[in-house]
């Protein structure tokens, strides 16, 4: 034991683990900055408490390990709220708050309110500090919360408005780095050879079986494996929106993704499919279409980490509770005691018929993807992200529109590029983006968002400024949010001023914004323009803003159902 402020604590701990940026809107454990300095950790300081905890769930997707951030005690449900993406993302993000200490709780202190119901919401575990000497047990404990099982934020309350009660004060502590919950996964079950060959056998008996790969399978690395087994058994894979980079976009056996932000083809095969395999998946609404696919009646078979997944959404036949990586290759390992599909001509006329409906789909695209329109389509957009997207970029999404075109419109082309996407939260992509670029600084991050998503947290690019986090931003942006024109169209009886003024939003010229700020903007117009504008943005050696105006008329596709 060694006596040491919580502080130091702090930052040694956080050190140790591999942490190299702190997120965060002061002042938080401020007795912690200077240590944080002087062990190479980047305080990044953001201009308010939701974009703080965006950056830290960027950045700790990006490196697969847990991200920290933090705010005061009058901060602490903006950054509550800010954990939603991670919570719905599984993504380990680690947030510090102050408390006042318990005396002047329930007296109505200023600016204080009760910090359980909003962080019980957004966490897999919370819990007080009280005294500088319970800081290891309850930092080692949140670590291990955040990486294990299902990862997901966790999050610490510590006395004083800025745990200055806890950070100040001394202590007899000892800095304990548990490697294993350095990096995820850090544990790797395997499933029970009974489970795996029942499994096999299933899969082998079914004329039209379909997998459907979720976020689980890239949180386990277990891309490689996923890809062997499909391949082994013939059989096509669906990847979710978070599982987009874990199988290649041109393979043979491709057929995009499936849900409400899907490419029909996708949806078409799941719903002929007579059995699913929904591996590291939690099943939910988004990648079933509401839980319209597969049809009823479908076979499922199911495996996840987390026990409680399993059978959650669909009866299943085989249930297997396992890491994905490991799962996968036990179950390589045994298939060939089980030996492959019953009907190899059955296999080949399904599989014949899965490429049929994903060139019909292309076809049908293609002339959006080619469009030379001005405003540009932004299915033309997409197809020049696609093309010229650097080979090991990492795409950052937002949600609604963007996340409908970047599952639809956007594929990935190499094997190095990686994909996040924000899974609630209009305006995360933005400053997550900033978070990655801290956990990648030597790839290139490329955010996709349109302009009503831009406006949540524009003024984030100062700090991107600020810490040389030089992301590249490409907006949407067609001055509305059109993805609520239907709606409202539909509500008015066509497109009268009181329907437009419910979407539309003014014409703005982010590119003069970015420049403005110390970054580099340049606009788009014309389709032909956007690899050398892409190109002038890796290069200007700034956060960098490229503003394309796009079609209003230009709506992201409804799910095929």
């Amino acid at each position: 034991m060694t006596e040491m402020t919580g502080g130091e604590f702090l930052a040694e701990t956080m050190h140790g683990y591999g942490v190299t940026h702190f997120f965060f809107m002061p002042v938080i454990v401020d007795d912690s900055m200077v240590r944080m300095e002087q062990l190479g950790i980047t305080r990044v300081m953001a201009h308010s408490e939701k974009p703080a905890a965006y950056m830290a769930d960027g950045y700790a997707r990006v490196k697969g390990a847990v991200g920290f951030c933090g705010a005061q005690s009058v901060g602490a449900t903006n950054l509550a709220a800010g954990l939603q993406d991670a919570y719905l993302a599984s993504s380990p993000v680690i947030a510090l708050t102050g408390r006042l200490v318990q005396e002047q709780q329930d007296r109505h202190a200023y600016q204080e309110v009760d910090h359980g119901a909003p962080f019980s919401a957004n966490t897999k575990y919370s819990a007080r500090v009280d005294r500088t000497n319970q800081l290891p047990m309850y930092l080692r404990q949140a670590i291990r919360e955040a990486t294990t099982g299902t990862p997901g934020p966790t999050h610490l309350d510590l006395a004083g408005i800025a745990g200055g009660d806890i950070t100040k004060n001394s202590a007899d502590m000892e800095v304990i780095i548990e490697s294993q919950f350095a990096s995820l996964p850090p544990f790797r079950p395997e499933p029970d050879s009974g489970s795996i060959n029942a499994a096999l056998s299933a899969l082998a008996s079914a004329s039209r079986p379909l997998i459907i790969a979720g976020g689980g399978v890239k949180t386990s690395n277990g891309g490689k494996q996923l890809i062997e087994l499909a391949e082994r058994l013939n059989i096509p894979v669906a990847t979710s929106l978070n599982a987009k980079e874990t199988f290649p976009a041109d393979h043979p056996l491709a057929v995009g993704v499936p849900g409400s932000y899907s490419r029909a083809c996708a949806n078409q095969t799941v719903a002929e499919a007579d059995l699913v395999f929904f591996i590291g998946s939690h099943t939910g609404g988004q990648i079933t279409n509401d839980w319209k696919l597969p049809r009823g009646g479908t076979r499922i078979i199911q495996m996840d980490i987390d026990a409680s997944e399993l059978g959650r959404s669909f009866p299943i036949e085989v249930g297997l509770q396992s890491d994905i990586q490991a799962g996968l290759q036990k179950m390589l390992n045994a298939s060939g005691e089980v030996g492959t599909a019953s009907d190899e001509s059955g296999r080949t006329k399904w599989i014949n018929r899965v490429q049929q409906l994903v060139s019909e789909w292309k076809t049908s695209v293609d002339p959006l993807w080619k469009s030379d329109d001005i405003p540009m389509r932004t299915e033309r957009l997409s197809q020049e992200l696609t093309d010229h997207m650097p080979s090991d970029a990492i795409l950052v999404a937002d949600t609604g529109h963007s996340g409908i075109w970047t599952g639809t419109m956007i594929d990935l082309t190499s094997p190095d590029q990686s994909f996040i996407r924000c899974a609630g939260s209009l305006g995360w992509a933005f400053p997550a983006a900033i978070g990655a670029k801290a956990a990648a600084p030597d790839r290139p991050v490329i955010t996709f968002a349109g302009d009503g998503a831009l406006w949540y947290h524009f003024m984030e690019l100062d700090t991107a400024v600020r810490y040389g986090l030089n992301t590249i931003t490409v907006v949407n942006n067609n001055h509305s949010l059109n993805q609520e024109r239907g709606l409202n169209v539909r509500n008015y009886g066509g497109d009268l001023p009181g329907a437009n003024e419910l979407w539309h939003l003014t014409d703005t010229d982010f590119a003069a914004m970015a420049e403005q700020m110390g970054g580099f903007g340049i606009t788009v117009k014309n389709p032909g323009d956007f690899e050398g504008a892409l190109d002038q943005a890796l290069i200007s050696g700034k956060p960098a803003v490229i503003d394309v105006k796009t079609n209003i008329e230009s709506i992201a596709p409804p799910a095929w159902d």
